[in-house]
């Protein structure tokens, strides 16, 4: 008897249908969870490294430049304090009312800046030099006001010399000790806004992003078929327009900044540094005059401060000169101001030859007279033209990180509203998909 075949049984389903049925969805899910999470990355990394390069930006032209500049005001209100009170005792028994009301209105300001710069932080060891020699100095002057009612002279020994050594010693050093701070945090914030490093980081993750929506697209046309998924399509515009955004802003922020700092903050931090150098020349001289000790320190001291100063090669004046592009009339004060250092150095060195002389009442004369080819009237046009020199710069760097601060300040709001909608659009896309499989 021949055996019946058994009935012939149902194939089942494919292995690679069964696996396409049962996990399309969860690769869906899996995938829009990965995107989802790689927009917000773009918008968390992306946002943060545009505050970071706006916060920069504005610190600059908000907070560090006035601080720089306060801290620079302090020293020269210092310096002409002290020079000016010293010269009105020198000038007359009786001095002026006008120097003694500039002298107290310097002192008015180096009090007021101090207090603005110690809000803001940083060593505090000048601040308290300063803090406690201001009174100590403006004491001793009293004193010597005092004593030079009674006919006591302005000699070696007297409470002006004592006064003007606090100055010179302690307050001086201290208030450039502030301002180099000041400047070196100018240039820790510059180089926070216009840094390259975590903006390149963004750009990369913003990338990435980029080939992680087209790959997406890629596979959910293959297991879909499914030509297009508009929720993808307006992710991928919003990360172009985000990323073509941050990345344009930056560059024209980063230009204006470069052009502020390398045109204006640069010329403008070595003009003041070469009008400190000048204040310290016009103070050692006078001071010289009051000691008559014949010390030899403060001529010494003249020499390596007038070839710090310049012009020439390396020097502060000429450098500010060569950097000085961003303002014509700043290069052009710059300029005559070196031309007018020469003539002030050989002034000054005529003073000390009266002084080695033992000629104190000609010494005496070249230093606080104003007549033509004086040390006093060479200092006035030098420091004149420096001054409104420093001016000009600063002008131009105002402007120049003022429009690069503006363009990146909306940065951050904008990344961050175009990765959630980007996040929002992911999950609009894959949703549409999932709901082909219910």
């Amino acid at each position: 008897m021949t055996a019946t075949a058994a009935p012939a049984r149902r194939r089942p389903i494919s292995q690679t249908a069964r696996r396409a049925v049962v996990t399309t969805p969860a690769a869906i899910r899996v995938l829009m969870m990965s995107l989802v999470l790689l927009s917000l990355t773009w918008g968390a990394f992306g946002g943060w490294a545009a505050n970071e390069h706006s916060s920069g930006a504005s610190a600059v032209v908000a907070v560090d430049e006035p601080l720089s500049l306060d801290a620079r005001q302090m020293y020269e209100s210092l310096a002409d304090a002290d020079v000016t009170i010293t010269t009105a005792f020198l000038a007359s028994a009786q001095p002026p009312l006008r120097l003694l009301q500039r002298y107290q209105a310097d002192i008015a300001t180096a009090s007021a800046d101090l207090a603005k710069l110690r809000t803001g932080g940083g060593n505090e060891s000048p601040y308290s030099a300063l803090s406690s020699g201001l009174p100590r100095y403006t004491g001793y002057v009293a004193d010597a006001e005092s004593q030079y009612s009674l006919g006591y002279p302005l000699t070696g020994g007297s409470f002006m010399q004592v006064a003007s050594e606090e100055a010179h010693l302690v307050l001086l050093p201290a208030a450039k000790a502030v301002f180099t701070q000041e400047n070196a945090a100018l240039t820790a914030a510059s180089s926070q806004a216009t840094g390259l490093p975590t903006m390149i980081v963004a750009l990369v993750i913003a990338l990435i992003a980029g080939v992680a929506l087209y790959r997406a697209q890629r596979w959910l046309t293959r297991r879909t078929n499914r030509v297009f998924s508009a929720g993808l399509m307006l992710a991928s515009a919003l990360l172009a327009i985000s990323a073509v955004w941050i990345a344009a802003a930056f560059g024209v922020a980063r230009s204006d900044l470069d052009r502020g700092i390398g045109q204006g903050s640069q010329p403008a931090e070595t003009l003041a540094q070469a009008s400190i150098s000048v204040q310290q020349i016009r103070g050692d001289a006078v001071l010289n005059v009051i000691s008559r000790s014949g010390d030899a320190s403060f001529q010494q001291d003249f020499v390596a401060t007038s070839k710090l100063v310049g012009p020439g090669n390396n020097t502060l004046l000429t450098s500010a000169d060569a950097a000085s592009t961003g303002s014509r009339q700043a290069a052009s004060l710059v300029a005559a101001a070196e031309r007018e250092a020469t003539a002030w150095y050989a002034a000054n060195s005529g003073v000390y030859r009266l002084g080695v002389a033992a000629n104190y009442g000609a010494e005496r004369n070249m230093v606080i007279g104003t007549g033509s080819g004086s040390s006093a009237a060479g200092y006035a046009a030098l420091e004149n033209d420096i001054t409104q020199a420093i001016n000009d710069d600063q002008a131009v760097f105002r402007s120049a990180a003022t429009a690069g601060a503006n363009v990146l300040n909306p940065l951050e709001p904008v990344v961050i509203a175009a990765s959630l909608l980007m996040a929002v659009a992911c999950v609009w896309g894959f949703s549409r998909r999932l709901a082909e499989y219910r």
